[in-house]
């Protein structure tokens, strides 16, 4: 465990381009503003640019000198994802990071745009097409580049459902998070293996935040309308949660910490994983399910049209 790394631990990164998801708020808020403190230029992308611009404002009040920038990404229209990365490609030469942070989280049953199940949508298949899209500015930036996708603790009680993928037969939104989660780390170490086939310089890691209080929380109960579970939620993140700026520190260390390597999970080192300063980590089993990551890949191709031609 890295026991005293923190965000004030993170090298120089001028000249850096950085993209990270969900950068308005949370667990992307932090990370954007820790790598824009480090001098690097952070693509904020958000699915409200309105929301986006807010933040952006709100990180330049405390450090005025942050360079960042502020598109549309919405993770549940691929359309919109598609737009996104075609305005990535004209407007920015190189890109180093990228950070499939942004989620959804144990929300009732909804579908995004092009009928996906939203937890499924948004966390998985949306950062799929994303990364796909934007590979070959991943290639074309000189030097090791990086993608850190985001999972979460719960992916341990995750099951990919190849038989009923969105949740149109049985639905729980706990059952469908995990999942999402799972689809995750599978994606996240079968980009690595192909990536480490193929070409040498990407490199693909994840990592999981442990418990840290952000609106993710939220979104769940205020979609049933439930205040009991509302209050409940507020009251544990109160009462266990780390502050979101500790939560983000798992994704800072995989995004920059030098010795880094494809294929790793970093998550808190303390209490039953869910705080503490980042380490190294080992995720469930059936996160390293070959079959299961190649079969999941081949549906998500197809699914969203992305081929990645590796």
């Amino acid at each position: 465990m890295a026991a005293n790394w923190s965000a004030e631990s993170i090298q120089d990164l001028s000249g850096a381009t950085i993209v990270v998801t969900g950068a308005n708020s949370g667990l992307g808020y932090e990370a954007t503003k820790a790598f824009a403190r480090e001098g690097g230029h952070v693509i904020m992308a958000c699915r409200s640019e309105k929301r986006g611009r807010t933040a952006a404002e709100s990180i330049r009040e405390d450090l005025p000198s942050a360079s960042l920038s502020v598109h549309e990404c919405d993770l549940a229209d691929l359309d919109s994802v598609r737009a996104f990365a075609r305005e990535f490609e004209a407007t920015y030469p190189s890109l180093h990071v990228l950070c499939n942070n942004a989620g959804v989280m144990a929300i009732p049953r909804t579908e995004t745009e092009q009928g996906f199940e939203t937890q499924f949508g948004v966390n998985h298949l949306g950062h799929f097409a994303l990364t796909g899209l934007l590979l070959d500015r991943l290639r074309e930036t000189g030097g090791e580049t990086r993608v850190v996708t985001q999972s979460s603790a719960v992916h341990e009680r995750g099951r990919i459902d190849f038989s009923d993928l969105q949740g149109e037969t049985q639905y729980d939104p706990w059952n469908a998070y995990a999942q999402s989660k799972l689809a995750n780390l599978l994606f996240a170490y079968e980009l690595d293996r192909r990536l480490s086939e193929s070409e040498g310089e990407i490199e693909s890691a994840a990592c999981h935040p442990g418990y840290a209080a952000t609106d993710l929380q939220r979104r769940g109960p205020e979609m049933r309308g439930s205040r009991l579970r509302l209050w409940a939620m507020g009251a544990m993140n109160a009462l266990v949660a780390q502050d979101a700026e500790t939560g983000a520190l798992p994704l800072l260390y995989a995004a920059t910490h030098p010795e880094i390597e494809g294929g790793e999970y970093v998550g808190p080192g303390g209490f039953m994983g869910m705080r503490g300063a980042p380490e190294i980590q080992r995720s469930s089993e059936r996160s390293y399910d070959r079959e299961d990551a190649a079969r999941l890949w081949e549906l998500s191709e197809e699914l969203t049209g992305v081929d990645y031609r590796l």
